[in-house]
């Protein structure tokens, strides 16, 4: 290390100490740290992540929480983010992985964490998941298959908002000719008119039908307004031939059928 004296006689220091820019800069310290940290965090996503996958595969699904499922459909959309704690917040909104499937996209978008397109990716999956039990229903005996038929109405229905009035019609052997959503109306009414889903019945030469439409209130019970709408559908079919099987009310956790209780 070289040294000189000044005017005075006092030794100097001519070398210079090396130091990192951080050092020198405390902000940019402040970044690095950041970086670092969120690199540990990204890491602890990707293990997570990883874990989660394995398990699915390992238990088929069957150890797999409502939440966990949930934070796997939410991994493509959400590539660098925790989506567990988005997960269990569209849980703990809307109650179950079902319900979060079926909530209003604009109502999804209230999560934090749940922008646009990821309320859209769980809009698709539901839809998905409509089709996939459609396609369970029997071609040729829509009655062989009545709990699918079931499944089915509930899976399009038990959670919609507001009232939907959907027919069913079938062929002359029961099979599932067209699956139709008649009418949409309010939270508690929706406008059904049987001369039009009798018409629509002869255009498809449907021989019989099967009614079907939701309460969103959770009660399944039939109401005065749809006992005396069935029998005025159900007199003007049979005057043409064609055959009412049932008519079907829809709640979220529940279902009624006209056949059972011998209003058909």
């Amino acid at each position: 290390m070289a040294k000189k004296s000044n005017k005075n006689g006092v030794m100097q220091s001519n070398s210079f100490e090396l130091t990192s820019s951080a050092s020198l800069n405390p902000t940019a310290q402040t970044k690095n740290e950041k970086l670092k940290t969120n690199s540990k965090i990204t890491k602890h996503y990707e293990g997570h992540r990883e874990r989660l996958r394995k398990r699915y595969l390992k238990t088929k699904g069957n150890a797999i929480e409502d939440y966990e499922y949930l934070e796997l459909l939410l991994f493509r959309t959400l590539p660098r983010v925790n989506t567990k704690i988005i997960a269990k917040n569209l849980i703990e909104r809307f109650g179950s992985l079902t319900d979060v499937l079926n909530a209003d996209i604009n109502l999804l978008q209230e999560v934090p964490g749940c922008g646009p397109a990821t309320a859209i990716d769980l809009k698709i999956i539901s839809g998905v998941a409509g089709r996939l039990a459609r396609a369970q229903l029997s071609k040729r005996d829509i009655f062989s298959t009545w709990d699918k038929v079931l499944a089915y109405c509930k899976a399009v229905m038990a959670h919609e908002t507001r009232e939907q009035f959907r027919v069913l019609f079938l062929d002359k052997k029961n099979g599932l000719l067209s699956d139709e959503v008649q009418q949409t109306g309010t939270i508690d009414h929706t406008p059904v008119y049987p001369r039009e889903v009798v018409s629509r019945a002869l255009e498809l030469s449907a021989s019989g039908l099967i009614l079907v439409h939701n309460h969103p209130s959770g009660d399944a019970t039939p109401s005065d307004a749809d006992i005396s709408m069935t029998y005025r559908l159900k007199d003007i079919a049979n005057a043409l031939g064609i055959i009412l099987h049932d008519h079907l009310i829809i709640a979220r956790n529940d279902y009624t059928s006209f056949k059972a209780l011998k209003l058909i």
